[in-house]
């Protein structure tokens, strides 16, 4: 008897083990199924009261060892037919082994990537006075959705004084959650919605104590990139006194849709989720400022490509930012050729602060400090400022004894710290001011601190380190200058990630460049400027720094072009930005890169920076189709599944076959060579639309990348009419190169017609 007893307690205990397992081995997934297909296998059990997810997912929970039945996240009816569901891994292989499954992929989390901007990109004055910022082209009703962070709804960026009603389009909604009702909207914020299956799947919990269960921000994210796409005119917008002038988002009369899907992280789930629901609701413009790593993946395994693309198909314009993992290569991300990748570079505003040593040298750094100076104050570094870690102000490493009153110096290190939470631990510690190393490069890109500061590049970061390092009593003074204007402009971020594209090397990416350096833009009003919990400062606007930003930037002209050219494609206004796009700075040198004061490349601002004026008028356009996609979808040897993905029903590649990526009727070029052979030729066609002056003649200009010929066919295009189309084709001749120079090399390719120059950037690449 007590062997049975023990027999079944082992019995019992293996059973309850089991279960345990299937309970704890969940991950959520995004699952695609064939509609067809999958209708027809559950039409018997599928009735009103149970749509056809919940019988596939109840035919999953069957199984007596599973603890708990599959769990449903969202539901996706429309032009994506699937959903995301948390799923074990028994679980997922009985789904796989039913007709008319497609795909699933797990979910994974993500992370977040102005009052001088709208001058300096030439909105304001006499250079906007005929152009998108014109009255005749401010009244159009263009809807911008922004996926991000959420919004704070009072803020006067976002009063809709003397907007016209919402526009009768308009599907979408104002959901109710913590601290935000559907009063919260208005004119011009029309639609707010939230997102939270995919976080709290990942084993993520939302701290309702820091956080709100609604689309009401919370980081200050959201709402900064908001109002910098489409916020209205804010008159002395500022931070502590610097950078004051009027702010304005790019598209001022644009409204604005909310989608918060970041707790702070963010799910693919969560995002592919809300890009569904703003298609449905009939945004025009998206703008994303959010990415994973350099981590890079096929376009079929890429649910934020593959909902971008619907968007596309949908006449909507994607803008995603390209990461801050720079200056290395190969960082970029969200890649897909349909989506506008935005790099980030500076604009002619600064914020410099002095420094000047007991040894007489001095350095310029960057500061939003306004007190007064800093004068001949003692300089504390690593050991003379605490125990191992202090070099990096890690906490508990700074010794009040060692800094109080005094500068210490804080470098950049492996754990992750922002700024202002070094600047945090230097207060902590007693210290007079902090001296902040460069990330990387040369970039000032600051932030905010709670106590005086002086931000240094990484070349005048380190003399100031030696002279430390070789004096028994290093002093500083540090004198701050508040804003100054007309500095040499752009330049190309260090932190903005780069290309080549892994996914898709046929594809120069990022596409554009635009300012992400020190933006001044709206924040809630509950968040310090800093972010840190310490920090008992509110500001109604912040500083802030990143692909994040310049992103908007984009999404903002965009809905100035799609307002003035409503007929245009998604495409159609990609290329207009791309073509017109400039590389020639303020002071008539070719954009610099902070990364070593080099030269910027096309792998680093894509064809330039973004100039809105020539934009709106841009002569010529590449444009793109949905089957001219899907037929690039073949070039890269996708199979038919993949491939339905994006388009379902797909059957098979066939003539698309002929097709080589090259082909892809892009506004740039990328051409990649065999270091090994000897006198290569590839050849790429090319159609371009007329949209400038109905008879018109473009002569080709070519600047050929060093190794390489480039011989273009015709070298004249003469056009009759509006929207008429004509094609060339250009041939890329490689020398042979056993050992280059260089991996890489630059050129441009260029139709010359009056005014207009339509140039796209050649990059060629030996592998």
């Amino acid at each position: 008897m007590k062997i049975l007893n023990a027999a079944i307690m082992l019995l019992l205990l293996a059973l309850m083990a089991a279960i345990s397992t299937a309970s704890t081995d969940k991950q959520a997934y995004i699952v695609r199924m064939d509609k067809t297909k999958i209708t027809n296998t559950f039409s018997s059990l599928v009735s009103i009261t149970k749509p056809w997810h919940q019988a596939v997912l109840e035919s999953l929970a069957d199984d007596e060892l599973e603890a708990t039945p599959p769990e449903l996240l969202y539901s996706y009816e429309t032009a994506l037919f699937g959903f995301a569901a948390k799923l074990s891994s028994k679980q997922l292989e009985s789904l796989k082994n039913m007709d008319g499954f497609m795909s699933a992929v797990p979910d994974k989390m993500l992370s977040l990537h102005t009052t001088r901007s709208p001058f300096f990109l030439g909105l304001t004055g006499k250079k906007g006075k005929n152009g998108p910022w014109s009255g005749s082209n401010l009244h159009s009703d263009v809807i911008i959705g922004v996926v991000d962070s959420g919004i704070w709804p009072e803020h006067v960026s976002f009063r809709d004084h003397g907007l016209s009603p919402v526009p009768e389009r308009w599907r979408g909604t104002c959901e109710k959650g913590t601290k935000f009702s559907p009063s919260n909207c208005n004119k011009k914020l029309i639609g707010a919605r939230y997102f939270y299956g995919g976080y709290l799947a990942a084993g993520e919990k939302i701290n309702e104590t820091n956080e709100y269960v609604s689309t009401r921000d919370a980081s200050g994210h959201g709402t900064h990139t908001a109002s910098t796409a489409g916020g209205n005119f804010v008159e002395q917008a500022n931070l502590f006194g610097v950078a004051n002038g009027s702010a304005a988002g790019m598209r001022y009369t644009a409204r604005i849709a909310a989608y918060k899907v970041c707790w702070p992280g963010c799910s693919t789930i969560d995002i592919l989720t809300a890009m569904m629901k703003a298609i449905e609701d009939g945004v025009d413009v998206l703008t994303l400022s959010l990415g994973s790593t350099s981590e890079a993946v096929p376009y079929w395994q890429d649910y934020l490509a593959i909902a971008s693309y619907f968007a596309f198909k949908s006449g909507i314009f994607v803008a995603f930012s390209a990461g801050n993992s720079g200056p290395w290569a190969y960082t970029a991300v969200n890649t897909a050729p349909w989506i506008m990748t935005v790099a980030a570079s500076t604009i002619d505003r600064s914020f410099p602060a002095i420094i000047k040593l007991g040894n007489g040298e001095t350095f310029e750094g960057s500061s939003f400090y306004t007190g007064k100076a800093l004068k001949g104050l003692p300089i504390v570094y690593g050991k003379t400022a605490g125990v191992t870690g202090a070099a990096h102000c890690i906490p508990g490493t700074l010794n009040p004894k060692l800094v109080k009153g005094k500068l210490v110096i804080c470098e950049p290190g492996d754990e992750y710290m922002t700024q202002s939470e070094r600047g945090e631990q230097v207060k902590l510690a007693g210290a007079a001011g902090i001296l902040v190393m460069s990330t990387v490069g040369e970039d000032l890109a600051n932030e905010p601190h709670v106590l005086p500061d002086i931000l240094l590049g990484t070349s005048s970061g380190k003399a100031v380190i030696k002279y430390v390092n070789s004096t028994k009593a290093p002093i500083g003074t540090i004198v701050f200058k508040g804003t100054t204007y007309g500095n040499r402009a752009p330049k190309l971020a260090a932190f903005s990630s780069r290309g080549p594209n892994l996914a898709g090397t046929d594809v120069i990416k990022p596409d554009i460049t635009a300012p992400g350096v020190d933006i001044l833009a709206a924040w809630p009003a509950e968040t310090s400027p800093s972010t840190l919990e310490s920090d008992k400062r509110r500001v109604s606007f912040n500083i802030v720094s990143g692909t994040s930003m310049s992103c908007p930037h984009v999404s903002g002209i965009a809905a100035l072009i799609k307002s003035k050219h409503k007929d245009w494609s998604p495409a159609a206004i990609k290329s207009a930005l791309m073509t017109t796009a400039y590389t020639i700075d303020n002071k008539g040198k070719p954009i610099s890169d902070l990364k070593c004061h080099a030269l910027a490349t096309p792998f680093g601002i894509g064809s330039g920076h973004v100039d809105p004026i020539k934009a709106s008028d841009p002569g010529l356009i590449y444009d793109i189709t949905a089957d001219d996609y899907i037929s690039y979808l073949c070039s890269l040897k996708y199979n038919e599944s993949q491939i339905a993905l994006f388009e379902e029903g797909f059957i098979e590649c066939k003539e698309q076959l002929a097709m080589q990526p090259g082909d892809l009727n892009y506004p740039s070029f990328a051409v990649n060579f065999n270091r090994k052979a000897r006198n290569v030729t590839i050849t790429y066609k090319r159609t371009v639309t007329n949209v400038g002056i109905p008879k018109s003649t473009y002569k080709v200009s070519v600047e050929a990348p060093k190794g390489a010929y480039v011989i273009v066919r015709p070298k004249v295009l003469s056009f009759k009419k509006l929207n008429q189309k004509l094609s060339y084709k250009v041939s890329f001749i490689g020398l042979s190169r056993k050992k280059p120079v260089v991996n890489s090399a630059f050129g441009s390719l260029m139709w010359v017609s009056g005014n207009y120059r339509v140039k796209s950037p050649i990059a060629v690449t030996w592998k």
